[in-house]
């Protein structure tokens, strides 16, 4: 029987760099992954030898200098990754109400650009951007340094994103333009908190990657770290149950049988499905679980992949957002069924090459379209499953040839996941891609600490701070400072 300091439960991004930072400082660790495939939402997979990323299309600040950055160099996987620096003329390119606006890299090319389109907005929306940068510098190299991860920033939780947009415009087609990326964070217009809005959109105004071989390259390369550090990392090992004796966590149980000895265990699930795997104890109260299970999950995705013929589709180094209402927030009870927005995403070219082989399409998806394939798996989901994702397929094709976008003559396959390929492969509550939403209006409520109230289990993930590689990277760090302390992880990342 094996024992460890530390089992990790999932090998997403949270789950890869908890057992690289403990495995750096010296703690035996194993991660534990249910599925065949590493890295949670940064796995990539392949189909009739296309490649294809599961959910992380591009990321932020990641200009030398930038935080994250910074935190990849301290990984020591910064000069590993193959990455693509998206055109800084425009990064983001916005269909809105017959026009098209782009999102300009870079503080004031950002402002200097929505100014042709909206000339006498320049002080709103330097307004805007500079509320972005207030949020965006709550985490800075300069605070790692001085021994802190981030800065207090609860009053940006308890703000409203559209909210606060709307207070630096009055112009409601600026406001719309500036909430055009809301499917990045699963926004929510009567929910969603500005911290959020500005965390994210902060992160690429300062610099948007592309993966140039695919999201899953980050997993790779944090699998290696931890195990040149001495650390496990195991695939097919489902955690059945957390095992509790006298209100301490002592180990798992794997696959209903193997049972693995631990000091402490570091969840990187939903917190409603680490509950779920609780032996049980009187640490964790019954008002907790029932916080925990009524809180609200952000939507999941439906994604269309285009898998196009040899040298035909040009490759654009930049995305797109197709809105085809007025007002750009997805909205559950007036979208259901329909494909109101979406985002495309170009694959980046092998070898220099001047055209994509993946076209890929995501438009957001509650879970409840699916109920009637809710007990199924993936691959035998039958045939009425095939007939409704064909259907939502000639619905987003035909929702992109009324902005001029028709690949037809280009695709080769296609191929389609839904909010339940994201609930059986990344382990995510009803398929939601953001994980637990987060609401302005009651923050404390669907604020989960990393720390949990029984002795030596922690959390990590999405679900806890913000989601996406920025958000993901910063939870992991403050789960992981709970055994080696804030202040000299924090300086031990900025000296990096």
């Amino acid at each position: 029987m094996n024992k460890y300091d530390i089992i990790i439960i999932g090998s997403g991004l949270g789950g890869l760099e908890c057992g690289a930072i403990l495995s750096k400082e010296g703690y035996h660790v194993c991660v534990l992954e249910k599925n065949e495939r590493f890295g949670g939402c940064f796995q990539t997979y392949h189909r009739n030898g296309y490649r294809m990323d599961t959910g992380i299309h591009y990321v932020g600040s990641l200009d030398e200098g930038q935080i994250m950055n910074q935190y990849f160099r301290y990984f020591g996987i910064m000069d590993k990754l193959s990455l693509k620096r998206m055109d800084e003329t425009v990064f983001d390119r916005i269909y809105y109400k017959d026009n098209i606006y782009d999102y300009a890299m870079g503080h004031e090319r950002f402002i200097e650009t929505l100014c042709r389109s909206f000339p006498h907005e320049r002080g709103n929306l330097r307004h805007y951007v500079e509320s972005l940068r207030s949020v965006g510098e709550l985490i800075s190299i300069d605070h790692l340094k001085k021994g802190r991860l981030s800065e207090e920033g609860m009053n940006f939780f308890s703000t409203s994103a559209a909210g606060m947009i709307a207070s630096a415009t009055a112009n409601a087609d600026l406001q719309n333009v500036l909430a055009a990326t809301s499917l990045l964070y699963g926004g929510i217009k009567n929910k969603s908190t500005f911290y959020e809005h500005a965390m994210i959109n902060h992160s690429y105004l300062e610099g948007a990657y592309r993966f140039a071989e695919g999201s899953m390259q980050v997993s790779q390369e944090l699998i290696r770290v931890i195990r040149a550090n001495g650390g496990t990392v195991l695939n097919k090992k489902e955690v059945s149950r957390i095992l509790v004796k006298e209100e301490a966590i002592w180990g798992v149980e794997v696959n209903h049988e193997e049972v693995i000895e631990s000091a402490n265990v570091i969840s990187g699930l939903h917190p409603q499905l680490t509950l779920s795997l609780l032996e049980k104890n009187h640490s964790i109260k019954p008002a907790f679980v029932s916080r925990i299970k009524s809180l609200e999950n952000s939507y999941g995705i439906f994604t269309l992949h285009l898998m196009m013929k040899k040298d035909c589709c040009p490759y654009l180094n930049h995305n797109i957002y197709l809105h085809g209402n007025t007002d750009v927030w997805y909205d559950k009870t007036k979208h259901k069924a329909q494909t109101p927005s979406c985002m495309i995403s170009m694959q980046v070219p092998r070898n220099g090459n001047r055209f994509t082989e993946v076209v890929s399409v995501l438009t957001p998806m509650y879970i409840d379209e699916l109920n009637a394939w809710a007990d199924t798996n993936p691959e035998h989901r039958g045939e009425a499953y095939r007939h409704f994702k064909a259907q939502k397929t000639e619905q987003i094709l035909m929702f992109l040839k009324q902005y001029g976008f028709d690949w037809s003559h280009c695709t080769e396959r296609m191929h389609t996941t839904t909010p339940l390929s994201y609930r059986d492969y990344t382990g995510t509550i009803d398929g939601s891609a953001y994980g637990i939403v987060k609401n302005y209006q009651y923050p404390q409520i669907s604020f989960v600490s990393t720390r949990t109230k029984l002795k030596n289990l922690f959390l990590t993930g999405q679900n806890l701070n913000v989601h996406g590689a920025l958000g993901v990277t910063l939870t992991a760090m403050l789960t992981c400072s709970e055994f080696v302390g804030q202040e000299y992880l924090a300086k031990k990342v900025g000296h990096a």
